[in-house]
């Protein structure tokens, strides 16, 4: 008995039996400080020289009192420094762990339970990965961070290792025909904020070749600074990271990653509450084939401090940047003059996450029943590197447009078009109409201002709960308004700005909407179009989004914010999304207003002039008349009779052949116009990928 007593004073015991040897530790306050704390088991005797699929490590048991569970992560750290995540952001505000045992067998999951937790549970990460031939003699380490400093404190009253014939196995995964990354920690939780330093290497061996975890890092192997990234979304289990490529004194790298130009700022996106794991890929895919920058993205799976984590969209951080917005470059001494207009990137947004410093516009909502405002936030440059010279123009300049945009009386004079690029806002208002999007113009809502130029909208940015993702405020619905969102909610606080409903009343702007819109109907916003990307794509995500969501068993679970019913297959997410477009698209085409005015073209009054081909992907060739020498005036026209290309001729080559290079228009239609001495010509002109 006093033996016993003598252990337990000393937190510490083993426990023999025919099957299995289970060794228990001490516990203690866990902080409400922000600060990790470590709790240890030393092991100085193990029946096998090793632990291994044959004889190791079953479970971990533990027993934790804490209010408001989501607020710890918890993980298990091996004598080899093997990382285990066991639970992080679970129970959100319900109350502890209570005889909570976690074991890679169970086929209860512990991110689809409900606090206290008790009972046997799949942990979030991959227990087996102790199981790999170590020795498993040394200090077993359980390492607990309440995420929320200063709220409440809580207690680890004790917990428990137990080894035996039953080990835990590590989930299978050897190779991919996505590209992998694997990012190691050094035994440190990801905070929000500040970075961390952590290791990455990126195996991608190309289009077609398959991705195994033992080749070589040749897509990069280095330090990153790493964070979790995200507002509501960091509160589910698969967390989304943002990370820098760091040099070895942990100075911003730019690199190319996956295929991408050369930054130093990147994402990895979760998808988690998006089943199909590509809203936000389409999106950005539509944008950038509508000729508007978003970020690139390409599919790749995370392994995490060696346990497999799912299926990520590797991106690119909204950034100033001649391959991503490209915009001049502000620096602190561009204050007077042309130089003090540009460039600026500003955002509407939740204060959360980055950013936070900006002002509130001194137009209200249109609801604002509640006292909601909108606030405009500074994303480039960072409130800390403006000057009073830039903050109080960039305001001015904001607030300016406002005005002459709230004052409009929906006739002339249009004062408000000198401050707004109206075709970068027609193609932002369809892309989240296209997707009904409950965030659109309210969340996560971009716009820029470059050198002498005027405001653009975007780059698009968080769609995953676009595209019929979300069951409130009419967001599962094909019909109705994304930007009338205070109708459907007008308690919520984020509401959007006026202009949207003003630029309703604008003749010229719905006019170049409807014009847009049926330009892009025919092409890339054809039903076709768009499902033969998404076909693509499902393909390429076939073996990868099983092992997702067997990693994350949540197909047919209710995740917030899912509408009703769910489909209990990932078949049925892709069917469900390709519904909710169909009858989308069915929608608008019914409701968007205006009429298209400039597609019409004057009668052709040279019929010896030949346009070829026509649909035209890359050259057009123009065939004149061999009689005509005189000076002629080339226009390619957008479908609403804005000038993309121009041009003045008079010696043409022997044949009376001119090529124009039209590989970088969008897809979409134009208007050709020649312009003689004396005769006019005008075709349509269908760009195709």
């Amino acid at each position: 008995m006093k033996s016993f007593l003598s252990l337990a004073i000393l937190f510490l015991f083993l426990k023999f039996t025919s099957t299995s040897q289970t060794y228990t530790g001490e516990g203690g306050i866990i902080p409400d400080d922000g600060t990790t704390v470590t709790f240890t088991i030393s092991i100085s005797e193990l029946p096998y020289s090793a632990i291994d699929t044959n004889w190791g490590l079953e479970s971990v048991c533990l027993n934790i009192y804490h209010t408001w569970d989501s607020d710890l992560e918890m993980a298990l750290v091996a004598p080899d420094n093997s990382w285990v995540d066991l639970a992080a952001g679970l129970g959100g505000g319900d109350d502890n762990f209570l005889n909570t045992c976690f074991d890679a067998g169970s086929s209860s999951f512990i991110i689809l339970a409900n606090a206290p937790f008790t009972g046997t549970f799949r942990p979030m990460g991959d227990l087996g990965i102790v199981n790999n031939g170590q020795v498993g003699t040394g200090s077993w380490r359980l390492v607990i961070h309440d995420t929320y400093p200063y709220a409440d404190q809580g207690a680890l009253t004790s917990w428990s290792l137990t080894f035996g014939f039953e080990p835990s196995t590590a989930f299978p995964f050897e190779s991919s025909n996505l590209p992998i990354v694997v990012i190691h920690t050094f035994d440190q939780f990801i905070p929000d904020d500040p970075k961390i330093t952590a290791h990455m290497g990126i195996i991608d061996n190309g289009p077609g070749q398959r991705n195994h975890l033992t080749d070589p890092f040749n897509g990069y192997d280095g330090t990153i600074g790493l964070e979790r990234r995200g507002s509501s979304s960091q509160g589910f289990p698969k967390k989304s990271f943002g990370f820098e490529t760091w040099d070895m004194f942990g100075q911003e790298i730019e690199v190319p990653l996956m295929g991408m130009p050369a930054e130093s700022d990147w994402i990895l996106n979760a998808h988690y509450t998006d089943k199909t794991l590509m809203r936000n890929v389409l999106t950005y895919y539509l944008s950038n084939r509508m000729g508007r920058y978003a970020s690139r993205t390409k599919f790749c799976e995370l392994v995490l401090n060696g346990q497999y984590w799912g299926v990520y969209a590797f991106m690119e951080k909204i950034k100033r940047d001649s391959a991503r917005v490209d915009i001049a470059k502000l620096s602190q001494n561009d204050t007077i003059g042309i130089d003090l207009t540009g460039g600026y990137i500003l955002k509407i947004d939740k204060v959360t996450g980055t950013g936070g410093q900006g002002w509130t516009s001194p137009y209200l909502p249109p609801v604002h029943q509640n006292g909601q405002t909108i606030f405009f936030q500074y994303e480039y440059p960072g409130y800390d590197e403006l000057k009073p010279q830039q903050e109080e123009y960039i305001q001015n300049y904001v607030d300016t447009f406002e005005t002459a945009l709230f004052n409009f009386q929906g006739h002339e004079p249009f004062d408000h078009h000198q401050y707004m690029d109206i075709y970068s806002f027609v193609d932002y208002f369809i892309l989240n109409e296209i997707s009904n999007n409950i965030d659109g113009y309210r969340l996560s809502t971009f716009f820029y201002k470059d050198k002498g130029g005027k405001i653009n909208m975007g780059p698009v940015w968080d769609y995953d709960i676009a595209w019929g993702n979300a069951y409130y405020c009419n967001g599962p619905n094909t019909y109705g308004w994304s930007y009338q969102f205070g109708q459907y909610c007008p308690d919520d606080y984020w509401q959007l700005p006026f202009w949207w409903d003003q630029l309703m009343t604008d003749s010229i702007f719905v006019q170049e909407l409807r014009c847009r819109w049926e330009s892009l109907r025919m092409t890339i916003f054809d039903n076709d179009s768009i499902f033969n990307y998404i076909n693509e794509q499902t393909a390429m995500l076939e073996e990868g989004q099983q092992r997702n969501f067997t990693q994350w068993p949540i197909l047919g679970v209710w995740i917030w914010p899912n509408p009703w019913p769910l489909p209990t297959t990932y078949e049925g997410e892709i069917v469900n999304l390709k519904l909710f477009i169909m009858n989308r698209l069915a929608w608008l085409d019914n409701n968007i207003p205006g009429e298209c005015l400039n597609l019409s073209v004057p009668e052709n009054s040279d019929r010896r002039i030949s346009v070829y081909p026509n649909p035209v992907r890359d050259f057009l060739n123009i065939s004149l008349p061999v009689d005509r020498n005189d000076l002629i005036h080339i226009e390619m026209l957008s479908a609403t009779g804005q000038v993309i290309q121009s041009a003045n001729l008079r010696q043409i080559s022997p044949e009376n052949k001119i090529t124009l290079n039209c590989s970088g228009l969008s897809p979409g239609i134009y208007i050709l116009k020649i312009t003689g001495d004396d005769q006019v010509f005008s075709e349509k002109i269908l760009k195709i990928e």
